[in-house]
């Protein structure tokens, strides 16, 4: 039986589904066959439905719900009648003022909202839990090249308090209610803890994972002293249906594909995209923070096999045949409102530019000539774009994956366009 028949008549829950990984998880569900029961917080907030409503299949299998996590008994009206649901609701972000209010109660407290509504409705076969590898590694205990990290390893709320560790503290607690809440009401829950998450996004906003990456090319002179685990937002979306899925899943998995310091990342966006400017140096003199390993033999049971951290930087850059358009003749017109608001639109333009598979076609056909913006380098700038940008995928390893050309053209040259790598970006 195929998974699109096997998952006919089945219903899902996602909450946050306007979230980054949520948003995948929902295409990928309905993807399958799914009906998928969404929560979001304003359904009527275009910014955060119009690209749930416009996934294939939205229009027959999709409803939108609002829920507020901090109100007791607003999942219970979307949970009733599903055979499984997926929490991936919660904020994620490093600069609270207030973590408790902004952090801490909406991940624990909504956690637990979430999970005290499916203990009420026996049609719920399994909860599959986001959660993080934030709740894994911040143990005080050293993590060198010889260290392997597994499920077993589990965050110390104290460690994450002294050290103001707030989201990560709030991932730990939030994971650890949700195994004391799961055991006492009998509910099978399995927890998928990603760790820096990239790839596409679906969503219209700029999310805090994406925005580490976005980082590197927006013109700062150095790149963080910092080690992460790195996996492909399709890999995590696709982890949690398997964590449904597969009837044998249980408990934690890691979703890490590899471990790298930020220079490797950088390394490797300047090997795939040449014209960007990026950082040289580190941002201290510190010897680089060591990497470590993570083991990957329980996610391997979920039928997962991660995507190379290469493959979603490169993938953000094609485009569909025929897409691209000539700037030669647009140049002139849309000059004076490029002058107007520029610096606005340059910034949009980048992060669609870097992060959307399709962002070439959005810049295109925003009129975004981004070397333009540098007034103090227009000159230079304008000599630069006359040559246009060139991709080059010749002889990438990822340009012939398994089989089939990820880009319609080897090496693609963009007239009279200036990429980011022609001026200094200052976001």
């Amino acid at each position: 039986m195929s998974s699109v028949a096997a998952a006919a008549g089945k219903v899902v829950c996602v909450t946050g589904a306007s979230g980054y990984i949520a948003s995948w998880l929902v295409k990928l569900l309905l993807s399958r066959g799914y009906t998928v029961k969404a929560s979001v917080r304003d359904p009527n907030d275009p910014k955060k439905t119009r690209h749930l409503l416009a996934l294939d299949g939205a229009s027959e299998r999709l409803q939108l719900f609002k829920a507020n996590l901090l109100e007791e008994g607003s999942f219970d009206s979307i949970v009733d009648g599903c055979d499984g649901v997926c929490h991936t609701a919660s904020p994620f972000y490093h600069d609270a003022k207030d973590p408790q209010v902004e952090l801490l109660d909406p991940a624990v407290k909504g956690t637990l909202n979430v999970l005290n509504s499916c203990a009420k409705f026996p049609s719920i076969k399994r909860v599959v839990l986001t959660s993080s590898m934030a709740a894994v590694l911040n143990t005080g205990k050293p993590r060198t090249p010889d260290v392997v990290v597994d499920e077993t390893w589990f965050s110390d709320p104290e460690v994450c308090k002294q050290s103001e560790l707030w989201y990560p503290l709030s991932k730990t607690l939030a994971e650890d209610a949700a195994w004391k809440f799961a055991k006492e009401k009998s509910i099978d829950l399995v927890t998928i803890n990603p760790a820096m998450v990239i790839g596409p996004l679906l969503q219209p906003t700029l999310n805090t994972s994406a925005a580490a990456v976005l980082s590197l090319i927006k013109g700062a002179q150095t790149y963080p002293n910092v080690t992460f685990g790195w996996v492909n937002v399709k890999d995590v979306a696709n982890a949690h249906i398997q964590a449904f899925e597969v009837p044998s899943a249980n408990g934690r998995y890691c979703l890490v594909e590899r471990v790298s310091h930020y220079s490797e990342i950088v390394n490797i966006i300047r090997e795939l995209y040449p014209a960007f400017q990026l950082p040289e140096k580190c941002a201290d003199d510190k010897p680089h923070v060591p990497t470590y390993q993570v083991l990957k033999e329980k996610v391997k049971n979920l039928g997962i096999e991660f995507i190379p951290v290469e493959f979603p930087l490169a993938e953000d850059f094609v485009t569909k045949k025929g897409s691209l358009r000539n700037l030669e003749n647009a140049q002139k017109a849309e000059q004076d409102k490029l002058n107007e608001f520029c610096q606005l639109q340059m910034h949009a333009g980048l992060i669609m530019f870097f992060l959307f598979p399709f962002g070439l076609k959005f810049i295109y056909d925003l009129g975004l000539h981004v070397g333009r913006c540098d007034g103090a380098s227009a000159n230079a700038s304008t000599r630069a774009c006359r040559s246009g940008i060139r991709m080059n995928f010749v002889n990438h390893p990822l340009a012939n994956r398994g089989g089939k050309n990820i880009h319609s053209a080897q090496t693609r040259t963009v007239p009279g366009h200036c990429g980011p790598g022609n001026t200094r970006l200052r976001v």
